[in-house]
């Protein structure tokens, strides 16, 4: 039997130990050292060479991936750790660092129960670090630390005991500093700490780790470390036998994470708003393999042979081949053609995955990643919230008409597989609009269609999204139905930003029961007599319905909802979607008969009204910005600040680490697009950079009027803008 083979068939006979079983993220910031790591526990695993561990890059399966040297996508894999004559079966799934591609984190965290978080001991916790972070306590994921290139502190930095502790501590302390800022002391503290081992040390690249209960079973300490790393080659290979970096890392998993029996009781109400006391909950609870099947997919990917693989979390039951499933959000059932667990890049086919496992499933083709599976109708898990959302554009088109509906179907399949890109089809003019993070995420994506799917593309220049948003409270707006017997009452305000981040998050949201979004937004600013009279939010703008007792409003209330959604998705300054928005209905006035207040009635008449109130509010344009980090020899610091004081942007902070400055400030998105190459250039390549979204800005008011314009030209929209838009 080969060795592979063996590797599945123990996999799976722990997956019905739930005790011993370990679902784990590595998330890092881009360049950290994750997928270096986890090749040294594949190969700790016996899952790949020792030789080639650390170049092999086993996880980035992709050539895009290989080519640019970071993880594009997150890539699953189950190996086994033999912990304490236990043997664990560890479910691992090595996820992107860079923020482009953040959304598969996001989607990660929901798989899993526990994630190691490395980072790099020079550089220290950076942006992406605090995201991921963020992503993994909002999910109920604890966090274990690992800091890795502690080698480049004894060779490159040449430091000595005490500035190495420092350092180290430093980098604890402020990882710990963050932990403590996202969670709540009273539900559990999971700062991490040397002491209890969830800290461990070590370099991936040369395969070697410590943490305080492996230097106590090995009698290595950090004076041994420093001399071995410094006598060269010989010392290293001596540190990585005496001490190796996978049994570390695989004994802290094993140890400090929890399994699904400890992890879903406290997860499920995190990530689930159905009745608590019915059977259901209690089978999820339990981890019950005999229960009804719940399985939430996080990761939708394509395989050439067997199509569409949904891969996620079993909650509950045991899914295997020939099962109907329902798929929430959608009619009928689909039916299971295989399940199995991936090795890396290979999927392997087992009979069946009992619940606390991550499983890839075959057949379920109206799933797309978020999507909650089932054996029973249920409420489905709360949606994913990614805590960044697109802001840049690109349009996409065929060069030849042949490929059109060829390349509608791949845009189709791509906002199924990763919910962070945006796609708007237009099948008259052939033109298809995809929004992503940033643009590296769109090159990718563009990539991937010409050459994974052959379709030649022809791609337009980056544009950026821009939000509209009221500045002040308007006066009351009437809005008047075309044929002039209905009339809609309406004022519009600013939220105040805690409201809106709320929102955004998903703390508060129409599909919780009442009572508790009232609470939620309460705590986020809103007072009680607005929170008691929400009638609807969509996307980060709140409907209030403050009329009194007024005839065939309910019934009518659905198409209100249908024209302010209208109005709010394209907003009346250029068409771009409206944020913060506190709307109130204060009266209507409707026509007796239902035929007078049909849609063509009722929804344009809201639609105005909206549009007229929010213009009255002082509607602004926002425009994205991003935190960006530069670390720049000294002699360049006047160049790469510079670069950034040049695009509009602010320099907030210098200062020096290592023999390197630091330069943090933040730009527009919009002057960032080729900031790549011209900080290269400014700094003849010796720069490191790193951007992060940081929402929206008001844009400055000697900008507004050129950039409506310029979008409403690109809309094919017309020039002149309302009479009462006096302001800008």
């Amino acid at each position: 039997m080969g060795r592979r083979k063996k590797i599945v068939n123990e996999c799976e006979r722990l997956m019905d130990e739930p005790e011993n079983i370990r679902n784990i993220a590595i998330a890092a910031h881009v360049d950290h050292g994750k997928t270096t790591l986890t090749d040294n526990l594949l190969a700790g695993a016996g899952m790949i060479s020792d030789e080639t561990a650390g170049q092999q890059l086993a996880m980035d399966t992709e050539e895009d991936e290989q080519e640019r040297g970071i993880t594009i996508d997150a890539a699953n894999v189950s190996m086994t750790h033999e912990y304490e004559d236990t043997n664990h079966l560890i479910n691992l799934i090595d996820t992107p660092g860079h923020v482009d591609f953040g959304g598969d984190v996001t989607r990660a965290m929901r798989a899993v129960d526990g994630a190691l978080v490395v980072v790099d001991a020079v550089e220290g916790a950076m942006p992406q670090t605090e995201t991921v972070l963020r992503q993994a306590l909002r999910e109920g994921v604890k966090p274990a630390l690992f800091i890795n290139k502690v080698d480049r502190l004894i060779n490159e930095l040449q430091e000595g005991p005490e500035e190495m502790q420092k350092r180290l501590l430093s980098v604890i302390s402020d990882v710990n500093e963050l932990i403590r800022g996202m969670t709540e002391e009273e539900d559990y503290d999971w700062t991490v700490s040397v002491e209890d081992g969830t800290v461990g040390f070590g370099s991936a690249l040369y395969k070697w780790g410590v943490s305080m209960p492996s230097m106590e079973r090995t009698g290595i300490d950090f004076g041994d470390i420093m001399e071995l790393e410094r006598s060269g080659e010989e010392g290293r290979m001596e540190l990585q036998e005496r001490t190796p970096l996978s049994n570390v890392v695989l004994d802290m998993v094993a140890e400090h994470f929890p399994n699904p029996v400890d992890a879903q009781p406290r997860r499920i109400p995190t990530v689930w708003r159905g009745d608590a006391d019915s059977d259901l909950a209690e089978s999820m609870r339990m981890v019950d393999e005999d229960g009804e099947v719940v399985f939430m997919s996080t990761d939708i990917s394509m395989d050439p042979h067997a199509g569409e693989i949904a891969t996620g979390r079993l909650f509950s039951g045991t899914i295997e081949k020939g099962q109907n499933l329902y798929v929430s959000g959608t009619a009928g059932t689909n039916r299971v053609q295989s399940v199995g667990i991936f090795m890396g890049g290979e999927r392997e086919e087992v009979d069946s995955v009992p619940a606390g496992n991550i499983a890839a499933v075959t057949g379920l083709k109206d799933a797309i990643a978020g999507s909650t599976v089932s054996s029973v109708e249920m409420t489905p898990f709360e949606s994913i919230e990614h805590i960044s959302e697109p802001v840049i554009t690109k349009s996409v088109e065929a060069k030849t008409m042949d490929d059109l509906p060829k390349l509608i179907e791949v845009l189709q399949q791509v906002a199924k597989e990763d919910p962070t890109i945006q796609i708007e089809i237009n099948e008259d003019t052939g033109e298809h609009l995809i929004s992503g993070q940033g643009e590296l995420h769109l090159e990718v994506i563009t990539h991937r269609i010409r050459d994974n799917q052959g379709i030649d593309v022809h791609t337009g220049e980056p544009i950026v999204v821009f939000r509209e948003q009221p500045q002040e409270e308007s006066r009351e707006v009437e809005g008047v139905s075309p044929n002039r017997h209905n009339k809609f009452y309406i004022t519009a305000e600013p939220m105040d930003q805690d409201i809106v981040d709320a929102i955004h998050l998903g703390k508060a949201s129409m599909d919780m029961p009442e009572l508790e979004r009232r609470e939620a937004l309460q705590e986020a600013g809103m007072d009680k007599e607005t929170s008691q009279n929400v009638e609807h939010i969509f996307n980060t703008n709140v409907l209030i319905d403050e009329t009194k007792g007024i005839q065939h409003l309910n019934e009518t209330m659905e198409l209100v909802i249908e024209g302010l959604e209208d109005a709010l998705e394209d907003g009346p300054l250029a068409a771009e979607p409206v944020q913060g928005a506190l709307l109130r209905l204060h009266d209507a006035k409707l026509h007796e008969d239902t035929i007078h207040r049909g849609p063509a009635q009722v929804i344009p008449a809201v639609r105005d009204a909206v549009h007229r109130s929010l213009i009255d509010a002082k509607i602004k344009m926002l425009e994205p910005i991003q935190d960006v980090r530069i670390d720049v020899p000294s002699e360049y610091m006047g160049d790469a600040s510079g670069e950034i004081q040049g695009r509009r942007g602010r320099v907030d902070d210098m200062y020096q680490e290592g023999d390197l400055m630091v330069i943090e400030g933040i730009a527009p998105v919009e002057e960032m697009i080729g900031f790549s190459s011209d900080i290269r250039s400014a700094t003849e390549g010796r720069a490191s950079w790193n951007t992060e979204n940081a929402g929206f800005r008001v844009l400055v008011d000697s900008l507004q009027p050129e950039i409506i314009s310029e979008i409403r030209e690109r809309k094919g929209m017309k020039q002149e803008l309302p009479p009462s838009i006096d302001y800008i």
